[in-house]
Formats: C-alpha cells, structure tokens, sequence
C-alpha cells in the first residue's frame, strides 16, 4: 500500500519512518523545500533516538521518500496521513490554517477516493468539519472519508512508542476506512495492541483526555513537593510518591515533582481543552487548575536560588539542561527555558549545558547575559549556583567531588531531584532540591 505523509515536523517524520518500516511505501512531503533537500542528504532536524536509523534502513530498501511534489504524491496513495503543525494561537487554540490548507490541496490533487487521517491535534468536531468542506467538491468529484487518528508519541521514546503502543485510536464513520486503517496497523494488531474504533469526536477528544490527565498528576505531585517544602525535612515528596505510586489505580507514572511540564503538547493541550470545554459551556476546574499550578512552578527554583544565594544580581549561575526533557533537543515551553529567562532579567550571568538542546536553546536565548558550553564540568567553572533542571542520565553521574572544585559557590539546585542529597552534603553543598531536603 502506498501512502503519503503532508508533513515533516515531530509527528509526520515519524510517523511516516515507523509506517515504511510496517512494509508500506511511504512518501512524506512538506512545503519547506529546504527542509526536503536536508532530509534527502540524510540530514535529520530532530533529535530521537532511533529514527535516524529506521529513516535510512527504509530509504535504502526504497520504502520511504521525501519529496515537495506533493499533489503528484497525493494522486498515487490511497491514504493521506495529515501531520502538519497546530501551534496554539493567542485564544490557546490550534491554529488550523495549516490543517485547512492541506486538505484543501488533497481535494484539488486528487484523482479517485482517497482516506484523509488526521494525525495533528486538532479540536473536537474538527474532523467532521473538514468531512463536510470535502463533500461541498462539485458533483463528479472524487469521494473522501476522514479519520481521527491521534498520536501518542513521548519524545524521545517516540520510535518506542510507535512500533510498541498502549493503544491506536480510530475515529471514523466509514467502515471502508476503519478497514484500511486496520490494514495499515495489522503488524501492531497482531502483536496484540489494543484497538479502539470510535466516533471522530471521541477520538479527538481522547487526546487531550490523555494529555490533560498527565498534566494534573504532574501538578499534583508539585504542590503536593510544594506542601512538603513548607513543612520541613521530616516530609519527603519521593517517599509520598512511591507510596501513592503502589497503588493500582493510581500508578507511578508522572509522580515526578520538578519544575512543572513542557513540551509541544501537554501545555499546548491542556490550554486547548479548557478553552474547548469553556466553549461548550462546560468548564474544566480541575484541568484549569493544573495549568495555573505549572505557569508557577518554575518559580520555586528561583525562590531556592534566591535562598541560597541571598541575592540574584552579578551571581554566575550554572544551568544543566535546557531541553524540556531528556533524549530530545526540543526547547517549546521548557521551563528551563523560563528559568534562564528569569535569571537573566535578574542580571545573573548564565553559564549553561545540554547534551541535545544547545543548537535550539540558543536560538531562542540568544547571546547577551549567555555562555554556551560544551560540557557540564566547563559550565560549572566559577559558578555560585548550579542548577539541574533536565534529568539527562549523564547528569546523574556527574562526579560531585569534581563539581566542587570546578564551582566557586556551594549551591546546587535540584529541580529534577536526580542527586542523592547526602552524597551532595557530604561533598560540601547546600542543596536544594524539590519537596526534601538534605
């Protein structure tokens, strides 16, 4: 079966590498001509673990190509993976002129019925709507059917996630379509991954379910790390956590205190389904809480420099981790973005360190009040503070002896809660970390 994905972000690239590996024939396109011809060359614009091979293995055995040309690429597929961008707009809805324009193009390019999948996050009715603008085609047009096919992907566990999910969830009113979805996913169907067929509007919505619930429990556990900062060293958040974790209905999952969350996603996601629910007269308190609970979180890490240092200006600040999470060099909403951010209008100088995220943490922040380093031990050199704010594994090894000696302050900010806290007072710091102590 051949296939065309209208898209090269995160999900389309993805998407499209774990589908040529499936077995199918998969062409991804995109408007950017630039980003095409690097991804031609085998230069690809993200940072995940294993996709770099899947996309060379599948171009080799002539199952996956790139290309601008992409009505030709419509006509010769049956299915049309739309992944395009849904960036939230100033209302905190996704911006859908994207989304609009590439189906408007499916129904200009094509030449016989065709199964349009939607893959970006879109609003609930979404899909029926563009089911609608496709059958307004003049009489003799070809036939369309939409499908809600949202994806589930973790950054930087993505190709994980793709070949190995919890779930495929399909939201369409055709059988025939259902059908060749099942067809498409049979390899993950017969290794007996879950299958749910719903309405489109379930399927849309069953996204930002998903995602809104883990922003809670993240800001759950952060007030809850919040809570035992205000009562004192005899609480500890880690030992809350597991506790809490054991219990099957609730789980272990994202019972991780820190900075809050970021991402493309979930803050893009939980803001939508507030703004979507409020539309419908019916207003999600509790999601509404969990996004005003992260908007302050990062606060915290400044308020322990703050207490560490006694005062912000003219302090060299050591900053580990710009990315919003480790194994992706995304920066979107990273609240060590916003730290950085703070700390600078404070006038601290920065001296920072990712692994991945350099290239984009730089050019959002530029280069005033900024030194970029090439490892976590030149960052650390001469600072008064360090903090870690992104739990790369390499930052969980680092030498405590050997930070000490670099640093010229004694103050270490753990916001991921990756150190052992005695270890880090034995070796001669303060620490600080996110709802224990040392």
């Amino acid at each position: 079966m051949h296939v065309t994905v209208m898209g090269t972000g995160y999900v389309g690239l993805v998407t499209g590498a774990g589908l040529a590996d499936l077995g199918l024939t998969v062409s991804c396109t995109d408007v950017n001509d630039e980003k095409i011809r690097s991804l031609q060359d085998g230069q690809i614009p993200i940072y995940e673990p294993g996709l770099e091979e899947i996309i060379r293995r599948n171009r080799e055995r002539g199952r996956l190509a790139f290309s601008t040309r992409l009505p030709e690429a419509i006509r010769n597929c049956l299915v049309v993976f739309v992944a395009v961008g849904t960036e939230a707009g100033p209302d905190g809805l996704p911006d859908l002129r994207q989304v609009w324009a590439a189906v408007d193009m499916i129904a200009e390019s094509a030449d016989g019925y065709k199964i349009v999948v939607i893959k970006s996050t879109v609003p609930v009715g979404t899909a029926r709507r563009l089911a609608d603008r496709l059958r307004q085609r003049p009489p003799g047009a070809p036939q369309f059917d939409v499908v809600s096919n949202p994806e589930f992907l973790r950054e930087g566990s993505a190709v994980e996630d793709f070949f190995h999910p919890n779930r495929i969830v399909i939201g369409t009113l055709s059988d025939r379509a259902a059908a060749v979805m099942k067809d498409i996913y049979r390899p993950l169907y017969l290794i007996q991954t879950p299958f749910v067929f719903t309405t489109p509007e379930s399927a849309e919505l069953i996204k930002y379910a998903a995602n809104s619930y883990l922003a809670i429990k993240i800001s759950f556990i952060n007030e809850l790390a919040n809570l035992c900062d205000a009562i004192g060293p005899s609480a500890d958040v880690h030992v809350l956590a597991h506790a809490l974790g054991l219990d099957p209905r609730i789980g272990s999952k994202f019972l991780h205190p820190g900075p809050g969350f970021g991402g493309s996603c979930l803050p893009k996601d939980s803001r939508a389904l507030v703004r979507i629910a409020a539309a419908y007269g019916c207003p999600l308190r509790t999601v509404g809480a969990a996004v005003e609970v992260n908007e302050r979180q990062f606060e915290r890490v400044i308020e322990k420099l703050r207490q560490g240092l006694g005062s912000l200006p003219a302090k060299t600040v050591a900053v580990l981790g710009l990315a919003f999470k480790p194994n992706t060099d995304d920066v979107r909403e990273s609240r060590a973005v916003r730290i950085c951010e703070v700390l600078r209008r404070e006038g601290c100088l920065l001296q920072v360190f990712d692994p991945a995220a350099m290239a984009s943490a730089r050019r959002l922040l530029g280069e005033d009040g900024m030194g970029y380093c090439s490892e976590a031990y030149e960052a650390v050199k001469n600072a008064d503070a360090t903090v870690f704010c992104t739990e790369w594994n390499e930052f969980r090894n680092l030498d405590l002896q050997r930070l000490k000696q670099h640093m010229r302050g004694d103050v270490l900010v753990d916001a991921k809660n990756i150190l052992d806290p005695a270890a880090a007072k034995r070796w001669g710091f303060r620490y600080f970390g996110m709802g224990r102590s040392a």
